[in-house]
């Protein structure tokens, strides 16, 4: 009896002390989904119905392409997340690192990606867990090829659509491991920013995700201001990507055309306007746009604010640099009172400029050019300061 009593003690006592062990493991992680939900989370372009909580998940459409962020900033961490494509050769992706803004004339942040892709391959790219910086990101991979910035897996470890998959990224010190259902298989080095936010990509195909959890790793307390996310500004999309809701068309409707992330006008078809449903005071504004026929023509007759074109607020300062066809350029307009603020590509074109008789409030509003040159926008993005 004692024999056996000590067999079932010490047998308690092995799995008392497993217990503890994994209870003391999973207590160092905080869930970043609470199942109800996207309470911790950033839409930063995407429509208001691109991620949703769908029975327990985070289900993303895929449409139109742009990115869900979290509400802050992690700098060393290991991030546990499973996911699944729901048809097969689905894209996606998981930022880390990542700024809370797009790039100029894209969908994307800077960040690093950890590649979300079921089914696909290329001489360039795999389905098994590639890793590489995007849009002014750095890092040296390992197992690149050609040279290139993208760290490839050294084993095929992926399950197809639609099963689901787990990804564990480790993140310390500007390295990253990657590991695909149990184990490490894609590494990179000194990357930069390495503080930053996490995030899910919208890009093209339906996808799921769950049992998003992070732990936080000891840090250094200081880093160089160029190693860290820019920071947030607030902005709000006022661009579905799929549709033109929250706008009125005036003149011919056709001349615009959702084309995901792009708002298209076309060069033909007559003059057409759109103005936004919302009425703004006080605000920033943020419109990427570039011109993309033959000709450039004049884009401060294209915008208006409360109202207001471009113009007319940038009446007498000298002309804003010179444009090409294709070229993205970003506009931001900050309007508070009666005074304006503008910039293009962040160079200073009126500073806190008086408006005369400028309204209180007003729409927003993008007029094609109806003159045989096409005009496209981005990033429209809004943040009210009243």
């Amino acid at each position: 009896m004692i024999h056996c009593l000590g067999r079932l003690t010490l047998g308690s006592l092995l799995v008392g002390w497993m217990s503890m062990s994994a209870t003391a493991e999973e207590a160092g992680f905080e869930s970043l989904f609470n199942g109800r939900d996207l309470s911790g989370w950033v839409n930063i372009n995407c429509g208001p119905d691109t991620f949703s909580v769908t029975n327990g998940l985070i289900h993303c459409t895929g449409f139109p392409t742009g990115i869900l962020r979290t509400e802050r900033m992690y700098q060393n961490f290991i991030l546990e997340v499973e996911w699944r494509h729901l048809k097969p050769k689905g894209n996606s992706g998981i930022y880390v690192w990542a700024d809370p803004v797009p790039a100029l004339g894209q969908p994307f942040v800077r960040a690093v990606e950890v590649q979300v892709l079921a089914g696909l391959e290329g001489d360039w790219f795999t389905s098994d867990g590639d890793v590489f910086p995007i849009h002014g990101a750095s890092m040296v991979p390992e197992n690149g090829r050609r040279g290139g910035d993208r760290a490839f897996p050294t084993e095929k470890r992926m399950k197809p659509s639609p099963e689901w998959n787990h990804y564990r990224v480790e993140c310390v010190d500007g390295d990253i491991a990657l590991a695909v259902n149990g184990k490490v298989v894609t590494r990179g080095h000194r990357a930069s920013p390495r503080k930053g936010y996490l995030g899910l990509e919208s890009e093209g195909s339906p996808a799921e995700f769950r049992n998003l959890r992070v732990r936080e790793l000891p840090a250094p307390p200081t880093l160089e201001p160029a190693q860290i996310a820019v920071p947030p500004e607030g902005l709000n999309p006022v661009y579905t990507g799929v549709d033109l809701a929250g706008w009125r068309v005036e003149g011919n409707a056709s001349v615009w055309t959702p084309k995901d992330w792009i708002l298209s006008s076309a060069g033909t078809g007559g003059p057409s306007t759109l103005t936004s449903v919302v009425s703004y005071g006080d605000a920033e504004h943020w419109i990427d746009f570039r011109w993309s026929g033959k000709t450039v023509g004049d884009w401060r007759s294209r915008i208006a604010l409360r109202g207001i074109d471009l113009s007319t607020m940038l009446a007498g300062e000298p002309l804003a640099p010179e444009l090409k066809s294709g070229q993205w350029a970003r506009l931001k307009a900050r309007v508070r009172g009666n005074q304006v603020t503008l910039t293009l590509n962040g160079i200073v074109l009126a500073k806190d400029r008086p408006v005369p008789s400028i309204p209180a409030a007003g729409a927003w509003v993008l007029k094609s050019p109806g003159d045989g040159n096409a005009l496209e926008f981005a990033n429209l993005l809004v943040k009210r300061l009243d």
